[in-house]
């Protein structure tokens, strides 16, 4: 049978809820206030954060559409490792402490819900075509860079998986661009787990309107950060972790990062 494709007016789309609970409720209640008519989670639901299991049921409970994120597959199928597509030493030192107290945290019923969840979306929103993904369409690891990602790339990608619209994650740090030759629009839809190295505690998602132009906002939203970063302590994570989450500056994962989106950050 086709893919059903859900039509709609106005989406919330976010990715990387890195176990942060609490932001994920913020969220949720910012982006039913602003009218969205669909949410969507694009992945990473552990990581980083304390108490992933409370992450799960708020998911489940809010109805929302949710994309399996490299974190998400290799939880469910017991992998090795987070399969996050870390090169540095440094990197995958915290990578594996934070996917080794995710896996410890998350109960069968949780892997086995984790193990259903889809690779990628497809909506309509007004007259795009909107594909939503967790890294790339072509692999769930991709990192999509605001600064290395070439249109042609881009144009390509929409063009190979039928869409005018592309939606991912997995860098943690939002960016939007409308892509050369009129091929249409990708957007990183950056996380709300943890701050996007800005030197502030606020997460980020996007909310996408047709109107009929498309129209993206990238909306900031405040949460009790502080009662998180305890949490991080008291559950024996990584003080950097912590330190992330009261700063707004990223402690860890920053050799991944490309030159430009490093410079912006204070280390």
């Amino acid at each position: 049978m086709p893919e059903r494709v859900r039509e709609h007016r106005r989406i919330a789309v976010f990715g990387g809820v890195y176990a942060n609970a609490e932001a994920l409720a913020a969220v949720l209640s910012d982006a039913r206030s602003r009218d969205a008519d669909a949410v969507f989670c694009l992945g990473d639901l552990g990581g980083f954060g304390p108490h992933p299991d409370r992450v799960f049921p708020l998911l489940r409970e809010s109805g929302m559409r949710v994309v399996r994120g490299n974190y998400d597959e290799a939880v469910a199928s017991g992998a090795a490792d987070c399969n996050c597509g870390y090169t540095d030493p440094r990197d995958n030192h915290f990578a594996r402490i934070s996917y080794a107290y995710t896996v410890g945290h998350t109960s069968s019923t949780d892997r086995a819900w984790l193990a259903t969840l889809p690779g990628h979306e497809r909506v309509r929103l007004g007259a795009y075509r909107v594909l939503m993904c967790h890294g790339s369409p072509r692999r769930i690891n991709e990192f999509l860079w605001e600064s290395t990602t070439p249109d042609g790339l881009l144009r390509r990608l929409l063009t190979d998986y039928s869409a005018d619209v592309l939606l991912c994650t997995h860098t943690g740090i939002k960016w939007q661009r409308c892509v050369a030759g009129g091929a249409g629009y990708a957007v990183n839809v950056g996380a709300i787990g943890r701050p996007e190295n800005d030197g502030t505690p606020r997460v980020w998602y996007a909310l996408l309107t047709a109107e009929p132009d498309l129209r993206v906002e990238f909306v900031p939203v405040s949460y009790d950060h502080e009662a998180v970063a305890r949490a991080i302590e008291t559950e024996g994570l990584p003080h950097e972790f912590a330190e992330t989450l009261r700063t707004g500056w990223w402690t860890t994962c920053l050799e991944n990062l490309p030159a430009r989106e490093r410079a912006r950050g204070r280390f």
